[in-house]
Parts: structure tokens; sequence; C-alpha cells
């Protein structure tokens, strides 16, 4: 997990594939380079991952409660590192326990500092959770939860009755796995587990390109017929010092300059290239943002097509931290003693993953309502948080009511006499219509002049 963390974070073996005079050469030189394409990858998903509220089937809406357990805990935040360690270390773990106050408090935990056990035959049910951590008086300590108990003893300490031993009052043991997609039959894994050895390559190809950049990119010069002069221990002595400012000249006719030429790095340009596309492909990451084509990006349609893959990823790790999510919102409700502990119907709301034009998602959204669709689901699609959904519940009311008073405010239709009266026109109107100038019988007298002509 270390390993993953450090490429993840650009902090692996800096010149790990040079020959070893030119790690003394260049160390000090190429010593703060970097080129990391791991956090790109795991950035380009994460950034889409973001939990908007919970939903039970049997309650319109968003449930209320589970939104405020949510944000009293910061989870807004804290969520977004859950989902980063579990992709970037293949787990993280979330703890849920009453806090001072006897409130549900959710607790984000690394996979470094806790480990697991499952019910045999089961994958699941935990059997027990057991976090390591140090306090910040330096104080080293182990929690034990087990279905029934939670013991708590300082670390180097091997029997568990020699520590604090209390109750669980949950029945279950209040810690959550989010395993980033595992197999059957292997652990999680994380999603650099395939790139690493491509990052590698590409470090060892753009290093090579350093070095050739310091011995034979510059283009070196050469002279004959010139006399050597050497030193008194023997040693050559440089003729000349090469500078943008400086002309060679020599008294010697028989002196000739000329210049090698300087090597070209457009070879290790082009398998730095073929390696990303490499990484893109196995990473699902969309090529334009490795700046592959030429470093121009898609728009419209191609950027849909292209970013495809990266959707589909994004959207099958929300399935699999969704139905996490789930059962940490029911631990919530577990020590609220909530009948909602057992609301396995429970569905997390995410925000959509693919980035579209306003005008397209505003125009899918227009279609939808044709179809029925009720304006409260429109506005969680169109992006909208719960807070905001409340919001606007509350403008509608408030709208309602103003146009009840304005139309209270407004002219009153007048009363009929009876049943098919007919109400007398105002004053006004009568003027109008006595005005007027009676229509003539023009038509009927043109249409029978042309009967008698026929």
């Amino acid at each position: 997990m270390w390993r993953y963390a450090k490429y993840y974070e650009g902090e692996h073996q800096q010149l790990a594939f040079s020959q070893a005079r030119y790690k003394d050469a260049f160390r000090e030189v190429f010593e703060n380079w970097r080129d990391n394409f791991c956090g790109l990858i795991v950035d380009s998903a994460t950034e889409r991952m973001v939990v908007e509220g919970f939903r039970i089937p049997e309650a319109p809406g968003f449930d209320q409660e589970a939104r405020e357990f949510w944000q009293r805990s910061s989870m807004d935040v804290l969520s977004t590192a859950v989902h980063l360690d579990a992709m970037v270390q293949g787990r993280a773990y979330v703890l849920v326990w009453p806090g001072d106050d006897g409130e549900p408090a959710i607790q984000p935990v690394s996979a470094e500092n806790l480990v697991v056990q499952y019910k045999p035959g089961s994958r699941t049910e935990l059997e027990a959770a057991a976090r390591f951590y140090t306090d910040d008086w330096g104080r080293q300590w182990v929690t034990l939860w087990t279905e029934d108990y939670v013991y708590e003893v300082k670390r180097g300490q091997a029997e568990w009755e020699n520590g604090i031993r209390s109750r669980n009052p949950l029945g279950i043991v209040p810690v959550v796995p989010f395993h980033n997609r595992s197999r059957l039959s292997g652990d999680p894994y994380s999603d650099l587990a395939n790139v690493i050895p491509i990052q590698d390559a590409i470090n060892k190809t753009v290093s090579d390109a350093l070095t050739a950049s310091e011995f034979a990119a510059f283009p070196q010069r050469y002279v004959t017929g010139l006399e050597i002069v050497e030193d008194d221990q023997g040693n050559p002595v440089e003729p000349f010092k090469v500078a943008v400012d400086k002309l060679l000249q020599a008294e010697d006719p028989q002196a000739r300059f000329g210049q090698f030429e300087a090597a070209s790095l457009n070879n290790y340009c082009d398998l730095v290239g073929l390696l990303l596309q490499h990484m893109s492909s196995i990473s699902r990451t969309p090529s334009h943002y490795f700046l592959v084509n030429g470093g121009t990006p898609p728009s419209g349609e191609a950027i849909i097509s292209s970013e495809a893959g990266l959707v589909a990823r994004v959207r099958e790790r929300m399935l699999y931290f969704g139905e996490s999510w789930e059962k940490v919102i029911r631990l919530c409700f577990a020590i609220k003693g909530d009948k909602r502990a057992k609301a396995y119907s429970m569905e997390t709301v995410w925000r959509d993953p693919e980035y579209r034009t306003e005008s397209q998602h505003i125009d899918a959204l227009l279609k939808l309502k044709q179809l029925n669709v009720p304006e409260e689901q429109l506005w969680s699609d169109a992006g909208y948080t719960p807070s905001q959904i409340s919001v606007f519940r509350a403008m509608r009311k408030e709208d309602a009511k103003a146009a009840a008073e304005v139309q209270k405010l407004g002219p009153q239709p007048e009363q009929q006499a009876g049943p098919g009266a007919v109400s007398a026109p105002s004053e006004a109107r009568a003027a109008r219509m006595a005005a007027k100038a009676p229509q003539g019988n023009s038509g009927n007298a043109n249409r029978k002049i042309h009967e008698q002509k026929r």
C-alpha cells in the first residue's frame, strides 16, 4: 500500500534506471525531476464520484436524516478521501460509532491502520475488526470490535483481557470496508497495479532523453590542422572558449573548423507517446488527458465518445462504493434505534459522472418532462443538491401563496342572473358596440349580380 501511495504522490525513486556514472553526474540536476501520470489516472475518476444523498423507495425524495448524518460528519469532503484511498491502495474503511453526544459519528480510517476478518464462508458479514493507531500524546492503542464486545489495549500487549472491555451495543462490527473491485478469489487491487510498469518505462525513457540532451543534443564543434598545446603536466589545453559572442579563428591556413550533427530526441518522444497510448488503453483514461494527440482536446460528440471508457469505469466504482455507503447509513440508523437500520432497499444517489454541455443536458431533461417525470427528479438530474431542492420546494410554496393573493386583488367576474343568463355589457363596452358601423350585405349582392350574368 505504501508503494502505491508513493507512485500516486510522485515520490517513487528517481533515476532508477540510469547507469551508475549518470546517477553521480546528474543527481543534482535531475534529482527533483518527476514525470508522473499515476495521480492523473486516479484523480480523473475520483473527481467525478460525488455522493448527492440517499433515497429509500418507500419515502419520496432524499432521506433528510441520512443527509444530516452525512453533513454532521463532514462527509462531503471526507468521502472523496475514502474513494481516493480505496482506488490507490485497493481498500479503505469507515467506522461508525456513537459520539460523545450519542449521535452517530462517521469516521474514515486508512487501510494502513485497520484490518478486518470476515465470518467463515461469508464475504459481507464481519467477525472482527482491529484498529491500530497512535494518538496525539504519542500513546499507541489497539481497538478490537466483535459482535459482543469492544476491547481497548495498549499496543504491544497480547492479552486482550488486560485492556478495557465493554459491551458492543450494536451487536454487529461497526466497520464498513470499501473494496476497489475485489474478485471472488482474490484481494482488492489498486487501480495503479497495471499502470506502474508502464510508468517505470516512461521514467526510464525520459531519463535517457534527459541524459542525451546533456551529452549529444548540443552540437559539438571540432578543428583540424591546429597544433595541440599542452600544459606542464602534458595535458592538452582547450584552445577556445565556445560561446554565442565568441569568434573562432586560427592563423594556420591549414586549420579547418567543423561541427558534429546534434542527436535528435524525436525517437524518445515517439516512444513516450506510444507508452502513453498503452497507459490510456489499460487505465481507460481518455488519451486527450495525456495530450497524446497533439494537445488538442475533442469537443461535442467526440468528447462524449472518447470519455465513454472513463465514465463506465466510474459507474462501476459507484456500484461497489454505493453499496458500502448504504451500509454506513444503516449503521447510523442502528445507533439511533431507527427501523431504517433494516432498509436494505436504500440506494445511494450519485452526481452524474458524464460531462455534457449545459444546452445538451437541459434539452434532455425537457424531453424527460414530456414523459411526466416528476420535477423533483428532474432537479436532481440537473445537478442540484438536496439542500437546493428543499429550498426549491419552499420557493414553490411561496410563489403559490403570492399568486393566490394576487388573484384575490384582481377584477372579479360579474355574477349572472341565473342559469344560462347573459350578463349585460359594461357602459364603455356598450358605447363601443353602438359606435361600430353595421356590416353591409355587399357580399350577398355581388353574388346575386354574378348569378344573373351567368
